[in-house]
């Protein structure tokens, strides 16, 4: 049976290469003509492909499969998806570290904590809970006092038993989580999207009710691959930028 030909690909040392590769087989695939096979070539010859190990082309596809671009059967081998289309959000790769920087130098103050129901939309992400503990907390620009965002983090009660309210009044909650409480967190997941000011967010923003804000949401996981906290920051649109470098080799 014919298989899919996925573009070569020139592998860039200082990125993770089941990174690369996954992000070059998902443009090949959302590239491909209308009539290219649906069948991939197996690990070992895409491996091959791409110069890498069997092990790093085992989970560059299973990035592939968890976005659903692709499906894989056993002794049937992988396939794509014939419905996989353009539109997933750009996944770029960066570091806690870099989470953290984005979200410290503020002067924070908590506005409040407490156990609260797990809100609809982020059920799909605390499945075992009913409650998480919310914290709230407005930053403030240190040289002018104007406030620049307002967050709240749900976080799981048993990790919430463990903070400091003292820690979260001059470091991020993933820097305390990660360095204050020891959770050991594999990844974070951000989006970042627009939208108009609530009159919550306005008030506490300072802006007009409807103006534009920034709403960023990022889900931090541990180890075992379980969401240990969501973070939801209403960021000023004019005190807010995203600046990403890509590095070509």
């Amino acid at each position: 049976m014919t298989t899919f030909a996925p573009d070569s690909l020139a592998l860039n040392r200082k990125l993770p290469l089941w990174y690369q590769v996954s992000q070059s087989l998902r443009a090949s695939i959302l590239g491909r003509s209308p009539d290219a096979p649906l069948r991939l070539p197996t690990e070992e010859q895409l491996a091959g492909h791409y110069g890498v190990s069997v092990l790093t082309m085992r989970q560059a596809l299973k990035e592939l499969e968890e976005e659903g671009l692709i499906t894989r059967h056993r002794r049937r081998g992988t396939f794509i998806e014939p419905s996989a289309r353009r539109g997933s959000p750009v996944r770029l790769l960066g570091s806690v570290d870099a989470i953290v920087a984005q979200q410290s130098g503020e002067e924070t103050t908590l506005l409040g904590h407490g156990a609260e129901p797990v809100p609809g939309e982020l059920a799909e992400y605390f499945p075992d809970l009913t409650e998480a503990v919310v914290y709230r907390r407005l930053r403030r620009d240190r040289e002018t006092g104007e406030p620049t965002n307002w967050a709240e983090n749900l976080v799981r009660p048993e990790l919430a038993d463990r903070i400091d309210l003292a820690d979260l009044a001059r470091w991020p909650m993933t820097k305390v989580l990660r360095d204050a409480v020891g959770v050991r967190i594999s990844r974070i997941t951000d989006t970042v999207a627009a939208r108009l000011a609530d009159p919550e967010t306005a008030g506490l923003l300072d802006v007009p009710l409807l103006s534009p804000i920034l709403h960023y949401t990022g889900v931090t996981y541990d180890d075992d691959g379980r969401v240990v906290d969501v973070a939801r920051i209403h960021y000023r649109g004019d005190r807010f930028s995203f600046s990403v470098t890509v590095e070509a080799d």
